[in-house]
């Protein structure tokens, strides 16, 4: 790849008009405007009139290409749903995981840890099994289960590490309610190195905020924790609805991240939720604490038609995934098909800024997996960088230094 790769430059301080990125192997070496690169390079170097972004960050994501993470068979099936979101800029990306019988769950576990091995995926999410069935959504009620501590155990033990995050519901019981020294999912969750997340979940509020206290004051004295924070997963979607009597998780959820103790998770893709939302909860809680998610599923990059998501068949429907019920009626929403540009095109549109779009789709959600190697253009970074038209559509991608979709120069 070029040295120097010229265009306007999204950085952590904001948007470079006519800024430079210059990469020496697989490391950035230096950004900023373009007449001020070391050695007078950036003027030598033709403007691409692109927009140069850093590779972005999805913390939840179920498969894409037509191979879905929780169904995939062999690391060909991981690696092709990884390459879908990988060619349109998604350059670290958590393989997520659907409630399922625990055997299942050990199995696909460990395969996705083989993948992690391997680079293929950043780590590993499980979405459930301890979830409220009040609240399941494109998830089988039937193997939702109470909390199970040596379940978590045996879960981080086939992951070897990679286990990045799992989705819990604070009511269930067995997953938050231990004494302060007691043992339950979120204490096993933070000694296993991976961060709970709350979601699918019908807990009121209060309940809410005490499990946040509780994972957050865990991985606050945890030696060596991945992040400082939790996460909530897909914030709205699979929860009580706010209402201004009985607030639930959202209002809990939306007072610890403007506090800087809770990242949400939005899976802004224009199906999931309205643009206002997406705008109102950014300006109130600041996109440093805000990761935008696709969500997606083997749908994500695919036509219309039939796909499954876990044990569930799901129907894709001009472009909205829905699971279909034993009747053949369409229920609930079963995960998004975009890719996370799409997402942080939406959210632009939507009125947030770019710089904050992009913070939320790469450098936030990079603090939960505990990189400080990926998730921005800063020196000594990792290489990766997604150049886009104006609008945000792709050009091509770039993963520690090697172009491994599009070229950077494409008319």
């Amino acid at each position: 790849m070029p040295a120097v790769l010229r265009g306007r430059v999204v950085t952590p301080a904001g948007v470079v008009e006519d800024g430079a990125v210059v990469v020496e192997g697989d490391r950035i070496a230096w950004v900023g405007p373009a007449d001020e690169v070391p050695g007078g390079h950036g003027a030598a170097a033709a403007a691409t009139g692109r927009t140069i972004l850093p590779g972005l960050v999805d913390l939840h994501c179920h498969g894409g290409g037509g191979a879905g993470f929780p169904d995939a068979q062999d690391l060909d099936d991981v690696r092709r749903a990884a390459d879908e979101h990988l060619r349109h800029g998604t350059t670290t990306l958590v393989a997520s995981l659907v409630t399922a019988p625990p055997e299942v769950l050990l199995a696909r576990t460990a395969l996705l840890a083989d993948a992690a091995d391997a680079g293929v995926v950043a780590g590993v999410h499980l979405e459930g099994p301890f979830l409220s069935a009040a609240r399941c959504g494109a998830q089988n009620p039937g193997d939702m289960l109470p909390g199970d501590p040596d379940l978590v155990r045996a879960v981080a033990a086939a992951a070897r590490g990679h286990l990045v995050t799992m989705t819990v519901a604070p009511e269930v019981p067995g997953v938050a309610d231990a004494d302060p020294d007691g043992e339950d999912v979120v204490r096993a969750l933070v000694a296993a190195g991976a961060v709970p997340s709350v979601g699918h979940t019908d807990a009121s509020a209060e309940a809410t905020e005490a499990a946040l206290d509780r994972v957050f004051d865990l991985l606050a004295t945890a030696p060596g924790a991945r992040a400082t924070r939790p996460t909530a997963t897909h914030l709205f979607n699979g929860m009580r609805p706010l209402h201004h009597r009985d607030p639930g998780p959202v209002a809990a959820c939306l007072a610890a991240a403007a506090a800087g103790r809770l990242v949400v998770e939005l899976v802004a893709d224009g199906t999931h939720l309205a643009p206002a939302t997406v705008r109102t909860v950014t300006e109130l809680v600041g996109a440093d604490a805000v990761a935008l998610v696709t969500d997606a599923m083997a749908a994500a990059g695919m036509p219309d038609g039939d796909y499954r998501l876990g044990p569930l068949a799901v129907s894709v429907v001009d472009g909205v995934a829905r699971t279909v019920g034993d009747d053949g009626e369409p229920g609930a929403i079963a995960g998004g098909v975009a890719h996370l540009l799409d997402v942080v095109r939406h959210v632009v549109d939507a009125g947030v800024p770019l710089a904050a779009a992009v913070r939320a789709a790469a450098t936030t959600p990079a603090t939960v997996l505990g990189r400080a190697d990926v998730g921005a253009l800063v020196a000594g970074r990792r290489a990766d960088l997604v150049v886009t038209t104006d609008d945000l559509r792709p050009v091509a991608v770039a993963r520690a230094g090697r172009w491994v979709a599009g070229a950077p120069d494409a008319a």
